[in-house]
C-alpha cells in the first residue's frame, strides 16, 4: 500500500494523521533504523515513539537517511513521542521534549502525548519502585503538567499536544481546566479490549484515538500466564480465512471501524 493510499484522520487542531502508525515499543535497537528505512520505503509516514522505548537516536537515524535520500521530507512524516512518568515536574516538561528532539534530530514533533495520567518518582530510575517492587509516585498533578505542555504548542517544539492510557473523568478535568484540547488519548485497544465507551466519548470532544496493542501485544512483559493469545482466537481465525486476510489484518480493520468518524476516506485492505 503506497501512502496516498493510507486513509488520513484530521486532529481538532486540524492537521491530518495518517490511520495506520508504525510503533516502535520493544524495537531491537540494532534493528530498528532498518526497520524505520524499509517502512518508509513501503509507504509508513506515521512514527509512534516515546523516550522511554530508548529508541529515538535510531529513528531519528532512519529518518535523517530517508531525507537525505529524497524519499521524503520532514513534512510528509508524522512522529508520535511522549512525555515520560517521571518527567512530570512542569520546570522539566520543556527539558523533556528537548532531549527527545536532539535525540530524533528533528526541530518539532508532530504530537507529544503524556504518557500516563500519574507520575512517578524523579530521579536517575525510569521505573522507581519502592520495596515491595510497587511504583514509587509523586505529588505532582496531571495538570500541571499538561499546562506546561501546552507552552511547547506556543514555542513551535510540537505542533500538537495529548495524553496516553487516559480515561473520561481524567480527560474531562483538561478539557475543564485548560486551553488546547487533547488531539489524540492512546490507550489499549483490540478486539479483547474494544474501549467502546472512551472512544465514542473521544469522538464527542473531537479527541482522535489511537490504538497500541492493536494485536493484544503477544510478547509484552506484562503478560501472564494463562493470558488469551488475540492472534490465535478461533473468530478472528475463522474470519481470516473467510476473506482470504490474516488476522492482524482483520485487526486493523476492526479497529479503523472503531474510528471511522474521524477517517476522511476508506480503503479496502490489501
Amino acid at each position: 500500500m503506497g501512502h496516498e493510499q493510507v486513509p488520513k484522520i484530521e486532529l481538532n487542531n486540524g492537521t491530518l494523521i495518517p490511520a495506520f502508525g508504525l510503533g516502535t515499543w520493544m524495537s531491537p535497537p540494532d534493528k530498528l533504523t532498518q526497520a524505520v528505512k524499509d517502512a518508509i520505503d513501503l509507504g509508513y509516514r506515521h512514527f509512534d515513539c516515546a523516550f522511554i522505548y530508548d529508541n529515538e537516536n535510531e529513528v531519528g537515524a532512519a529518518i535523517k537517511a530517508k531525507i537525505e535520500e529524497g524519499v521524503v521530507s520532514r513534512e510528509d512524516l508524522f512522529i508520535v513521542s511522549k512525555l515520560w512518568n517521571t518527567c512530570h515536574r512542569p520546570e522539566i516538561v520543556e527539558s523533556s521534549i528537548r532531549k527527545s528532539l536532539d535525540k530524533f534530530g528533528l526541530d518539532y514533533i508532530d504530537v507529544y502525548l503524556m504518557h500516563s495520567p500519574m507520575g512517578a518518582q524523579e530521579g536517575d530510575e525510569l521505573y522507581p519502585l519502592d520495596d515491595d517492587g510497587v511504583l514509587i509516585p509523586n505529588d505532582i498533578d496531571y495538570l500541571d503538567t499538561y499546562k506546561e505542555m501546552e507552552k511547547l504548542v506556543e514555542k513551535g517544539l510540537t505542533k500538537g499536544i495529548g495524553v496516553s492510557n487516559f480515561n473520561k473523568a481524567q480527560i474531562e478535568r483538561i478539557l475543564e481546566n485548560c486551553t488546547i484540547p487533547p488531539v489524540i488519548n492512546q490507550v489499549e485497544c483490540h478486539p479483547y479490549l474494544s474501549q467502546e465507551k472512551l472512544i465514542e466519548f473521544c469522538k464527542s470532544k473531537s479527541i482522535a484515538v489511537t490504538a497500541f496493542a492493536p494485536f493484544g501485544s503477544p510478547e509484552s512483559p506484562f503478560k501472564q500466564p494463562g493470558d488469551p493469545v488475540l492472534l490465535e482466537d478461533l473468530v478472528l481465525k475463522s474470519i481470516a480465512n473467510k476473506h482470504t486476510k490474516s488476522v492482524p489484518q482483520i485487526c486493523l480493520r476492526w479497529i479503523v471501524s472503531r474510528i471511522r468518524t474521524f477517517i476522511r476516506k476508506c480503503i479496502k485492505l490489501h
